[in-house]
Formats: structure tokens, C-alpha cells, sequence
């Protein structure tokens, strides 16, 4: 009935461990709880494990299990992002087009972009005139002439 006890109490903590990923995503929790999990199933297997034996398994379990899991399992797990250009805000404005609002000669003036401006090259455009952004450099928007 000691046993029990021995294999309970890691799994215990392998409970508390998952929960604290759930509570505070990263990605080593869940890991090292999955090495309390395994430990569990080990002190079950060999009831006869000294607590020191134990803690060293755990202690080379943990490490290895979230280097498993950064080397192997995360390079193949897809990242969805709905946003990818949200943190960028010149990259979001490739493709949009924009007013002129100081002419562009020799291939630098000023555009309008909401209720901003923002530097521009391109070629020698008036005032007033609609361009397309096509690239950014820097705090640069590069533009061409719409169509």
C-alpha cells in the first residue's frame, strides 16, 4: 500500500504540472509533467525504487523529454496565425494605394496614409496623384504609378 502511494503522488504532480501549462501556456510544463506521468508508470513497474533512485529518473526525464519535444515534435506542429503582418505596420501596407501629398521629385516626397504621412519613393509623381505601395524600406514606402 507504500507503493501506491509512490506512484499516486507522481501522478499527482503530473496533474499539477499539466494544469499550470494550461493556466500559463509556454511548453516545458506539459513536458515535464508528461516525465511525472512516466515515473508514475515507472515507481508502478518497480515498486522497489528508492525515492533517491526516483528523483534522479525525474531529474534526466524532465530535460529530456522537453529537448524531445523542441528537437522533434515542435518543428512538425503547424503555427496558424490569422494576423502574420499584425506587429508590421509598413509590410500591411504593400498593396494599398495612397495619395501623393507632397509631389515626388527625384524620386522622394510624401504620401498620405490614414491621417499620417509617410516618406516615399518612386518615380517623379505631382501632388494629389494615387500610387501604389509597392515595397517598404525602413519608414520608406516605395510606390509606383496606379493603372
Amino acid at each position: 500500500m507504500d507503493n501506491l502511494l509512490d506512484h499516486y503522488g507522481w501522478w499527482l504532480l503530473a496533474l499539477v504540472l499539466i494544469a499550470a501549462e494550461i493556466l500559463a501556456p509556454g511548453y516545458f510544463m506539459l513536458w515535464i509533467g508528461i516525465a511525472a506521468g512516466l515515473m508514475g508508470v515507472l515507481t508502478l513497474v518497480v515498486p522497489s525504487l528508492s525515492l533517491i533512485a526516483q528523483a534522479i529518473v525525474f531529474a534526466l526525464l524532465a530535460p529530456t523529454a522537453c529537448f524531445v519535444y523542441w528537437k522533434f515534435i515542435r518543428p512538425h506542429v503547424e503555427v496558424r496565425d490569422d494576423q502574420p503582418l499584425l506587429n508590421q505596420r509598413g509590410q500591411r501596407m504593400v498593396g494599398r494605394r495612397v495619395i501623393v501629398c507632397e509631389a515626388i521629385v527625384n524620386g522622394r516626397g510624401k504620401v498620405k496614409v490614414g491621417d499620417g504621412q509617410w516618406l516615399a519613393e518612386g518615380p517623379d509623381t505631382s501632388a494629389q496623384t494615387e500610387v501604389e505601395v509597392v515595397a517598404i524600406n525602413g519608414t520608406t514606402l516605395r510606390v509606383k504609378a496606379c493603372l
